[in-house]
């Protein structure tokens, strides 16, 4: 028998989550695709839930994390910002690390043995 921990991790600020994995994946999905509403489709989720998302995770943040341009004739498009490339780096460094101290505090508490 493996045993493995696993912790999650996210943001809060009053009580209210700002960020965190899931949150992350839609950031990465709407870098990935270049759109909100392809974003949500990929992640099952509905354009207004994405929408309120990225909303409430900006004004949290207090920082703008997509450029969003209308559709139109050419069709509309959404890119990340520096500051949201920025802050994801940021907080897969904090997850690792985090996963890191967890992986070996579990392994000194309950005696185990790596195998390999």
């Amino acid at each position: 028998m493996t045993m493995n921990i696993k912790s999650k991790l996210w943001i809060e600020e009053n009580g209210r989550p700002v960020f965190g994995t899931g949150k992350r994946m839609l950031l990465e999905a709407i870098d990935r695709t270049g759109s909100i509403n392809r974003a949500a489709q990929e992640l099952n989720m509905s354009y207004r839930k994405a929408w309120g998302t990225l909303r409430a995770m900006e004004e949290r943040l207090g920082a703008k994390l997509v450029e969003r341009q209308a559709g139109g004739r050419e069709g509309g498009g959404a890119v990340l910002t520096g500051d949201a490339k920025k802050f994801i780096k940021q907080f897969e460094i904090l997850e690792k690390g985090l996963q890191q101290y967890v992986d070996a505090r579990f392994q000194k508490v309950f005696a185990v043995k790596k195998r390999g």
